[in-house]
């Protein structure tokens, strides 16, 4: 608990499911509370299609979320909540929205509440496949501007311009009444400080490096002639949608009477520039060059540092970008991942729990299987995973590819399936740091946050025994909102 005039700031956390919301101490960085809500409408599976790989999320759902996150948060901190000066941000991306000149969500204005393609487009949808394949076969020409160089050379479906030519070309009616489209992680520090001119939002260079082709090299993001080969339909939006970009250590605005109202804090405190989950959890745990943080959820993303002066020309090719700033000022932040990993399990619970009276309580057989399957030898009875449920995110981004469960026989049982599902995933990992060190990045350590990663011994132990290194496990269970 605090003591009375103790200064603390927020860290808001915006994950696949829910929004965390955690308290922390200025004087000694120490968690003093924490604050957990579900979206409700996603809980309840609406405006997503898993067969055509289609997950949106309402902007109403942060609303509420993050307003119930936050006063759990504080009613924890104790009867007095503590002085909160400043707010930080972080969420799920790429994770674009369309918004109104005014920088409204398109989601929250008449006509489009209940059209998903209005809304969020989270990172895990892939219904934007060609239009990736649309933008690495235009990188591919030699004659124009290498726009896609910093991003691995390869663009993926989860990323901002291919959501955005997906609903340009799919659904002209929603396209056609944005004005522009923002980051969840710039969206709701717009929302929090009050931004109504979709122009004056602060976008910060985590999601617009990473993710929007944006680059000091060209000075903002590709010009409107390369965009306009790419579709002339890209020609109908305002561009460019934004040049300037900010460092997730500079404020993006002050907190509104409205908000302070709804939150029970003090108006007028900074809201700082927003970035991904990932990158601020690698804050968070306190990364250092050269240390490989994994973030380990739904999903995983594989965050490092270096300084600019030795990474001097390297690309490496086949990540998800190497971007000035992304994770820390002054340090170049690369970024790659895989596109499931938690979720590979919860849908192997799935599978089998299908047609069980109690399928609904997630998360109930997994703790029986992992024990299981702690007790087999690697590999098992000779069965065999790929672990791409959705697709694969790096190395060489596809989210074509499509997983293998292989060597089954009438005595697979399903904690040994279950091992080599854990073993694909270990093994996807590996991927990712021998393509680093290939290519002239040195792994030279690799920490584990996460739910994944505080929760399952047997993932940890074979992703150590894969790599052949430790994997150090970060205690806190907020190091993503701390991070912000």
């Amino acid at each position: 608990m605090t003591r009375l005039g103790e200064n603390c700031v927020l860290g808001l956390d915006f994950g696949s499911d829910s929004v965390r919301a955690v308290v922390v101490r200025v004087a000694d960085g120490e968690e003093l509370a924490a604050g957990v809500a579900e979206y409700p409408r996603w809980m309840e599976g609406k405006y997503c299609d898993p067969l055509r790989q289609q997950y949106r999320q309402h902007p109403a759902d942060y609303m509420e979320a993050m307003t119930a996150a936050v006063r759990g948060a504080l009613a924890a901190a104790g009867e007095t909540p503590p002085p909160i000066i400043g707010i930080g941000v972080d969420t799920t991306g790429s994770s674009p929205m369309p918004v109104a000149a005014d920088g409204t969500a398109l989601a929250l204005t008449d006509g489009f509440t209940e059209e998903p393609d209005a809304m969020c487009i989270l990172w895990k949808d892939h219904t934007a496949v060609q239009e990736a394949e649309d933008i690495n076969a235009l990188g591919e020409d030699k004659t124009l501007p290498d726009y896609i160089r910093y991003v691995g050379g390869i663009y993926s479906s989860e990323w901002y311009w291919a959501k955005i030519l997906h609903i340009a070309r799919t659904n002209p009616t929603a396209y056609r009444a944005a004005a522009n489209w923002v980051e969840l992680c710039d969206w709701i520090p717009a929302l929090l400080t009050g931004v109504d001119d979709a122009a004056k939002i602060a976008r910060g260079v985590c999601a617009a490096g990473h993710k929007a082709l944006w680059h000091p090299d060209w000075q903002g993001l590709p010009d409107s002639d390369w965009l306009t080969r790419l579709d002339p339909v890209l020609s109908n939006i305002a561009q460019p949608m934004f040049s300037e970009t900010r460092t997730s250590d500079m404020v993006a605005g002050r907190l509104t009477p409205d908000w302070a109202g709804r939150f029970g804090i003090a108006a007028g405190i900074p809201v700082a520039v927003g970035a991904f989950d990932a990158h601020m959890g690698a804050v968070g745990a306190g990364i250092e060059p050269y240390s490989m943080v994994r973030v380990m959820g739904t999903s995983t993303c594989d965050i490092l540092v270096a300084p600019p002066e030795e990474v001097g020309d390297t690309l490496v090719h086949g990540i998800c970008g190497q971007v000035p700033g992304s994770v820390m000022p002054g340090m170049i932040g690369f970024e790659a991942g895989q596109s499931s990993f938690g979720d590979v399990l919860a849908w192997f619970e799935s599978v089998l729990s299908w047609g069980r009276p109690d399928k609904g309580q997630k998360g109930s057989l997994l703790p029986a299987l992992e024990a299981e399957a702690a007790k087999l030898p690697p590999g098992a009875y000779g069965e065999r995973a790929l672990d791409w449920l959705n697709g694969r995110r790096t190395p060489d981004a596809d989210q074509r590819v499509r997983a293998v469960i292989a060597g089954l026989h009438l005595g697979s049982t399903a904690p040994a399936i279950y091992r080599a599902l854990v073993e694909a995933m270990a093994f996807g990992a590996l991927a990712i740091v021998e393509r680093f060190e290939s290519e002239g990045i040195p792994v030279k350590k690799v920490v584990g946050i996460g739910g994944i990663a505080r929760k399952s011994n047997l993932v940890n132990q074979v992703l150590a025994d894969v790599m052949n290194r430790e994997i150090h496990i970060i205690a806190s269970d907020e190091a993503c909102a701390r991070g912000a």
